[in-house]
């Protein structure tokens, strides 16, 4: 089948490759603009136009589609479908019309829910057990179409974002494969979602990082896996600021945020505790905690808190 593919960072990595393999004449890649990046702002091309270039597939960088520039050159292109994996931009209608077989996006939870831009994240935030991706017809909405294929997979208890992540791309690879040989042999079949189990996936942000020690372990436990690695769970130790990228819950009980034990590192919460696995001091590198509290030079625990 000839198709365009329009993705931007690493999780619609897997499924271009797999559409490649699959033997599909990849006709053309949509992705975001290079950016700059690191200290020196080196200008960096997104992870999918990599591959694209790897695999000899002709690049589009188009800063917007409101000026049908890019609209024109699909035209030429005349793809039979167009895949969208986590591009980044809204298709105009015009857009959504034109290929044969539709527009179809992998989305990276189980539609209607966690719609939006960070579905991953939120699931793993609000401690649910399973989560997957979905395969759909794309519409004028945001995340709203007729969906085709599911893919269901359960979330590990200590799982971070970033695993779950990595795992949900391969998924979203083979499913868009099979959607490809549905739309070609005519057995795909359309579910519209209900709207009254939507919930939306909102950006991350700095300021949702801080953690509330107040909490139930179980939700400080979800902060920390659910912002892993970006932008990572805070707290401060006496003062000194601290990223928290990995924990586990355990039993203690005590003031939210008093230091119950340093081997390990265990931390009371507002019900439980948690065990801190792995952290990051402010300017230096991350570390298992065992590391962190050899620095400490035998303090006593009583007088550590964090806040």
């Amino acid at each position: 089948m000839r198709i365009v593919f329009m993705g931007t960072p690493d999780f619609a990595v897997p499924c271009l490759k797999a559409l490649i393999d699959d033997g599909n004449d990849v006709i053309g890649v949509f992705t975001q603009p290079d950016k700059p990046k690191g200290r020196g702002y080196t200008l960096t091309p997104p992870p999918v136009k990599v591959t694209a270039l790897e695999n000899n597939i002709e690049v589009y960088q188009p800063s917007t589609f409101k000026d049908g520039k890019a609209f024109e050159i699909l035209k030429e292109l005349a793809p039979e479908m167009i895949v969208v994996v986590a591009y980044g931009k809204i298709l105009p209608k015009n857009v959504l019309d034109l290929p044969q077989y539709g527009c179809i996006n992998v989305h990276a939870s189980l539609l209607p829910e966690y719609r939006g831009a960070a579905p991953i994240q939120w699931a793993v935030l609000d401690g649910k057990t399973k989560t997957g991706v979905t395969a759909m017809y794309m519409d004028v909405g945001l995340d709203t179409g007729d969906m085709l294929l599911k893919y269901e997979l359960e979330i590990g208890e200590n799982e971070t974002a970033d695993e779950l992540h990595d795992r949900l791309s391969q998924a979203g690879a083979e499913l868009i494969v099979e959607v490809v040989h549905g739309a070609k042999a005519g057995t795909l079949k359309r579910e519209k979602q209900d709207d009254s189990q939507s919930c939306y996936a909102k950006m991350l942000s700095k300021e949702m990082s801080k953690i509330d020690f107040s909490k139930s372990a179980q939700e400080v436990h979800n902060k920390v896996r659910g912002l892993n690695s970006w932008p990572s769970a805070v707290a401060e130790l006496n003062g000194k600021r601290m990223k928290i990228h990995r924990t586990v819950i355990t039993e203690g009980k005590g003031e939210p945020g008093q230091v119950l034990s340093l081997s390990p590192l265990v931390v009371a919460c507002g019900e439980g505790a948690v065990e801190m696995t792995e952290i990051q001091p402010e300017g230096k590198k991350k570390m298992p905690s065992k590391a962190f509290v050899n620095g400490l030079h035998g303090a006593d625990p009583k007088e550590l808190k964090f806040s």
